[in-house]
């Protein structure tokens, strides 16, 4: 309940954010999605979820953004494998977006690549936690469908994400989510 509470009102600082952004060039938004676990990752652990803000930033007349990106996600440890448990990823990337396609385009293919820092937490059962702050890198794609004659748009899109820690995480999330402003 208390996730359900900060998804909530994420969607309402996006929606009472969005008037400022349309006269500003700049988009924010929410997703959520799936988190699947890639290489020695995935030999440990589950299929697990993802949740994010983000925002846009658009360059006057060009297709090329500057996007800030804050996620927390986190997997379930296979048991048939290792001890029970999960993995938490929390962290933030910054990453250049380029457009495919206009912004009058009634969908829009976006790529983006970029640089994060990560926090990657596991706590398993009977053990300490374990905790690691790492630089991560990403690349991605995403297809943003307009929605209605307004800025808002629906955005589904994936991101090949590695982040540096000592048995180096690789995921992709595949997320959906809604998008304001210009």
């Amino acid at each position: 309940m208390k996730r359900f509470g900060l998804v909530m009102l994420a969607v309402a600082l996006c929606v009472v954010a969005a008037r400022p952004a349309m006269a500003q060039g700049v988009r924010y938004g929410v997703s959520a999605g799936v988190l699947l676990p890639m290489g020695t990752y995935n030999d440990g652990d589950k299929m697990g979820f993802v949740g994010g803000v983000g925002a846009t930033y658009w360059l006057a007349g060009q297709p090329i953004g500057i996007r800030g990106d804050l996620s927390y996600s986190q997997t379930s440890h296979d048991e048939a494998v290792s001890v029970a448990g999960h993995t938490k990823i929390m962290g933030g990337m910054a990453s250049v977006v380029y457009a495919l396609n206009p912004a009058s385009a009634p969908a829009r293919i976006l790529l983006n690549a970029g640089l994060g820092f990560y926090n990657v937490k596991i706590d398993a059962t009977g053990f300490p936690s374990a905790s690691e702050s790492k630089i991560g890198f990403g690349g991605g794609v995403a297809v943003a469908f307009k929605m209605g004659t307004g800025g808002t748009r629906l955005i589904v899109g994936t991101r090949y994400t590695s982040v540096s820690t000592s048995a180096k995480l690789t995921f992709l999330p595949i997320t959906v989510g809604l998008t304001f402003g210009k």
